[in-house]
C-alpha cells in the first residue's frame, strides 16, 4: 500500500473532523487550540482502519464515520498530553511546534480535556447507529483510552524511564499504550455490525498490528530523522527509555515485527472476510519510513 491508497480516507477523517469541530464556536481560544493539534496533519491511520474494517463488513463508510472521528479525537488528545513538559516534555508533533508551545500549557492541557469529551459527545449523538451499538462503542472506547487501556499505558512508561524493561514488561506497556486504541479501531466495525464471531478476531488482530506498529516506530527513532518523523528523533534513548530495539537489537527488532505482522496477518485470514485493503494496510504501517 502506498500513502496514494491512503489519501480517499484520510481526505474523509479530516474533513469529518473539521465538521465536527466546526459544531463547537466558543471559546475561540480553546476551539483554536483544539484545531490546531487536530487538523492538517497525521496519517490517520486509526480511522483508516475503522474505515477499512467497515468495509470490509459490508457497513457504509457513514456507519463507521462516529468511531473514526472518535478515535481520531481521543489520539489528538493523547499527543497533547504526551508532549507536555510533566510527560515526554516534546517540543515538536507532526513537523511543526507541539500544543502546548504554540498555545501555552494551561489552554493545551484543557484543548486535550475538551478532545476527549468530544469524542465521546460524537459517537452518543450518532443516530445513524442503533441505541445498544452508542453504548458498546462508548463502553469500548472508555476501556481503551482509560486506565485499562492507553492512559494506564503511559503511566507504565513514565514509571519506566531510567530503568531497563522485561520484555514481557514492554510488550504489555505498549500493548495498553499504543494497541488499544488500535485494537479498538479494528473492533470498531464489528460492534456497530452486531458481528459476535468476527469481532475477538479483529481485536486480536488490532492488538498484533499495534504491537508491530510500536515495534516500527522504535525502529524509526533509531534509523530515522527528526525532519523525515516530523518529531525529534532519539527522543526515547534521551529520556533512557526502554524500547524493542533497545532490549533486543536492530535485527532481532525488525525479526520481530516480521513475526507479529505475519500474526496479524494470520488473524485476518480466519475472519473470512475481503480483506485484501486491511492487509495492504498492514503492510503500510509496518514498513512506514515516518
Amino acid at each position: 500500500m502506498t500513502a496514494e491508497f491512503l489519501a480517499p480516507f484520510q481526505n474523509r477523517i479530516e474533513v469529518k473532523l473539521a465538521q465536527r469541530l466546526s459544531t463547537f464556536d466558543q471559546p475561540k481560544a480553546l476551539l483554536d487550540a483544539m484545531q490546531y493539534a487536530c487538523l492538517g496533519g497525521g496519517k490517520r491511520l486509526r480511522a483508516t482502519l475503522v474505515y477499512l474494517s467497515a468495509d470490509a463488513l459490508g457497513l457504509n463508510l457513514d456507519q463507521a464515520d462516529s468511531a473514526a472521528i472518535a478515535v481520531e479525537l481521543i489520539h489528538a488528545y493523547s499527543l497533547i498530553h504526551d508532549d507536555l513538559p510533566a510527560m515526554d516534555d516534546d517540543g515538536l508533533r507532526r513537523g511543526k511546534p507541539s500544543t502546548h508551545i504554540q498555545f501555552g500549557e494551561a489552554l493545551a492541557i484543557l484543548a486535550g480535556d475538551a478532545l476527549q469529551a468530544a469524542a465521546f459527545q460524537t459517537l452518543a449523538e450518532d443516530e445513524l447507529l442503533d441505541p445498544a451499538a452508542r453504548l458498546r462503542l462508548i463502553q469500548a472506547l472508555s476501556i481503551a483510552s482509560g486506565i485499562q487501556g492507553m492512559v494506564g499505558g503511559q503511566v507504565h512508561d513514565m514509571a519506566g524511564e531510567h530503568q531497563a524493561l522485561s520484555l514481557s514488561a514492554l510488550t504489555e506497556m505498549h500493548a495498553l499504550k499504543t494497541g488499544a486504541l488500535i485494537e479498538f479501531s479494528a473492533a470498531s466495525a464489528a460492534i456497530i455490525a452486531n458481528n459476535q464471531r468476527v469481532e475477538p478476531l479483529l481485536r486480536a488482530f488490532g492488538a498484533q498490528l499495534g504491537l508491530a506498529f510500536q515495534v516500527q516506530d522504535d525502529i524509526l527513532d533509531e534509523t530515522s530523522s527528526t525532519e523525515t518523523l516530523g518529531k525529534q528523533q532519539g527522543s526515547d534513548r534521551a529520556q533512557a527509555k526502554s524500547t524493542f530495539v533497545s532490549l533486543l537489537g536492530l535485527e532481532t527488532a525488525q525479526n520481530h515485527l516480521a513475526d507479529l505482522m505475519k500474526t496479524a496477518l494470520n488473524l485476518l485470514q480466519q475472519s473470512q472476510l475481503e480483506t485484501d485493503n486491511l492487509r495492504a494496510l498492514v503492510h503500510y504501517m509496518v514498513e512506514r519510513k515516518h
